[in-house]
């Protein structure tokens, strides 16, 4: 039978991580994934260039039933760290906007740079591997892979979560917590595009394709970023941070025009340029096809001249406070990350250890740890994984 110090469920960018520090702290570790590669979301995050971390990672820029539970690794591996491996590593990178660092030329880098410390550090990658039963044994556990034991002292789970299953994702790490009795909080998808209603998507269809800046909001979360209309609903960057927090039922809030008081510079144009259509008006602060469409809503068709206070007012409201209500989200289909998971309360903040169970730990995604879009789950990810790599 064979016998490793340690073992990682999940190539991805925590379990590689976490075989790095454990490699480099002279463990035997073996890492094991039922994908062809390692790393596949790393390499088609980011447009393809990988949004590697955020510089202004802090623990207000995550999601979870245990807020303060990130805390303690965040600030143990901070982004400076893996930018230092990244320069290290030879590999250009820029900021794009918020913070946010890519690589100049491609996601594989980061992968290759992670591969490439697992070897140098001794680590042992199977792929197109499935375990198939896993069990306690020995004062650790036994791991059944193609009808073969495998033992291992610590156990860690970095398999991820439930988003993109065409990319193999499972909800296999909510299983193995529940087989050894750790706690899993409701899971859902996240940073994910909000559908509408049939009858509002034919009402909206003329805008699909477009985008423009947005402040939208969800109870007591907002966020100032792109908005893009679709042919099921709502997508881009703003609407993808607002779905962590909307629920189904709730409507959300969409200021089409931040920072401009519309009803003042429509009350100003109806003195100063009557003879505009109202919808050549709304242009100058909207996309036109938007600008047409409010405009027809709101039976505005003439000149802004002939438009009533209390008309400008309705007209001001539906770019200012659109109020909508999605009736879904695309799912995990096209869900970036897992919001739930492997329930923190259960996990010791400093090495991701299940309390209960001595050797099992979980890592990234799979745990109810989730981050705003713009790198911060990558930086979770890195955090995450060096914490249990300096404990198994």
């Amino acid at each position: 039978m064979e016998q490793f110090d340690v073992v990682v469920i999940g190539a991805g960018a925590a379990g590689m991580m976490c075989a790095i520090e454990a490699g480099g702290r002279g463990r035997r570790v073996l890492v094991l994934d039922h994908a062809k590669a390692a790393g596949e979301k790393i390499r088609i995050s980011g447009g393809g260039r990988c949004n590697f971390t955020n510089i202004h990672t802090s623990p207000a820029n995550f999601l979870g039933s245990n807020p303060g539970f990130c805390i303690s690794a965040l600030r143990r591996y901070r982004p400076q760290a893996f930018i230092a491996l990244v320069e290290k590593a030879g590999i250009a990178w820029h900021e794009k906007t918020l913070g946010q660092l890519f690589c100049d030329d491609s996601a594989t880098q980061i992968v290759d740079m992670l591969l490439n410390a697992m070897r140098r550090e001794g680590v042992v990658l199977r792929l197109s591997t499935t375990v198939e039963r896993i069990e306690q044994a020995d004062g650790g556990f036994r791991l059944w892979i193609g009808g073969a034991p495998v033992s291992c002292a610590s156990l860690v789970i970095a398999s991820g979560g439930k988003s993109i299953p065409k990319m193999g994702a499972t909800g296999l790490g909510y299983e193995i917590a529940r087989q050894f009795g750790v706690a899993v909080t409701e899971t859902r998808p996240a940073l994910v595009p909000l559908t509408f209603e049939t009858g509002l998507l034919q009402r909206l269809s003329p805008l699909s394709g477009v985008a423009l800046p947005c402040r939208v909001s969800s109870g007591k979360a907002r966020f100032e970023e792109a908005m893009l209309f679709t042919h099921r609903g709502l997508s881009g960057p703003a609407i993808l941070q607002i779905s962590s927090y909307w629920r189904e039922g709730d409507d959300i809030t969409v200021d089409m025009a931040p920072g401009h008081d519309v009803y003042a510079l429509l009350r100003q144009a109806r003195s100063e340029h009557g003879r505009q259509a109202l919808h050549t008006v709304l242009g100058h602060s909207l996309p036109k096809r938007l600008a047409q469409l409010i405009a027809e809503n709101e039976g505005a068709t003439g000149n802004i001249a002939d438009a009533s206070d209390a008309r400008l007012r309705a007209i001001a409201e539906a770019v200012n406070r659109w109020r909508v209500k999605p009736v879904g989200s695309e799912g995990y289909r096209t869900a970036e990350v897992t919001l739930g998971g492997v329930d923190t309360h259960c996990l010791d903040s400093r090495t991701m250890a299940a309390k209960a169970v001595p050797g099992l730990y979980f890592i990234g995604e799979v745990v109810d740890v989730t981050g705003w879009l713009g790198g911060y789950n990558f930086q979770w990810a890195w955090a995450s994984g060096w914490c249990a790599g300096q404990a198994v």
